[in-house]
């Protein structure tokens, strides 16, 4: 899946209080700190991934759980 239709997942998902975190991934997608996931996840999947985001600050830490989230085989 091409980043930009993921991110396009990820906007509907992460409310516009939250834009902050939006900035981060959009940011870490940039920089490759965050990959894409090697098979599509669901809905549902993608939805408590960023659920679980959006419950702290954005950070190195909350990013790289993320990023274990989206590609379980992630160096972070």
């Amino acid at each position: 899946m091409p980043i930009s239709a993921l991110l396009a997942r990820i906007r509907r998902l992460v409310p516009k209080s939250d834009d902050a975190h939006y900035d981060e991934i959009v940011r870490n997608f940039g920089v490759g700190a965050l990959r894409p996931p090697p098979t599509p996840m669901s809905d549902g999947e993608l939805a408590q991934a960023i659920a679980e985001f959006l419950k702290e600050a954005p950070s190195s830490n909350s990013v790289a759980a993320l990023g274990r989230r989206l590609d379980p085989s992630s160096p972070l």
